[in-house]
């Protein structure tokens, strides 16, 4: 059976409310960015950072791994998921890795910086990712830190590659 197909937009519309929901704004994560980056180009902008994650949200290998891993973190929340699966995801259990894994294939279409930040802030829990940390926080967030670090990340990577092109340019 054939079923009609979901509209980019409706994707995009579903991941920026779940991202709400979860108590994540587009501000939190540029936060992150700015952080990230700052050190590099002190003159950036939280604006430009803002752009940034609204430019990699827009990709729809992001949006499918943010729905999914809420998704998941959501079941683990009402007790939906099988066991051990149940305890491994609502635990955060450090040798699971597929929280990571799922954020990880997200970034790598960003390059090493994507990749080496993501590691970064997935060790040291940057801005709102502590937050979420479920070893921490309240409720499951098992994947959505480390997608949150993933989106900071690209966005990061993002950046980096912008200004130094408009540098090469002559823009600085």
């Amino acid at each position: 059976m054939m079923s009609e197909r979901v509209h980019s937009k409706d994707v995009k519309a579903a991941v920026m409310r779940k991202l709400e929901e979860r108590g994540v704004s587009l501000v939190d994560i540029a936060e992150i960015v700015l952080a990230m980056q700052s050190p590099y180009y002190p003159n950036l902008q939280i604006e430009q950072c803002i752009e940034s994650v609204q430019k990699v949200l827009e990709k729809r290998e992001m949006q499918h791994a943010i729905l999914v891993g809420i998704e998941l973190d959501v079941m683990a929340e009402k007790g939906m998921l099988s066991e051990p699966l149940q305890s491994l995801v609502t635990q955060d259990e450090g040798l699971f890795g597929c929280d990571e894994t799922l954020a990880l294939g997200s970034v790598l279409g960003y390059g090493s910086i994507a990749v080496t930040t993501f590691g970064h802030l997935d060790k040291h829990k940057v801005g709102i990712i502590k937050r979420l940390d479920t070893k921490v926080g309240n409720g499951v967030h098992t994947f959505l830190d480390d997608l949150i670090a993933s989106v900071a990340a690209s966005a990061s990577s993002r950046i980096a590659h912008r200004l130094r092109d408009e540098e090469e340019r002559g823009n600085p």
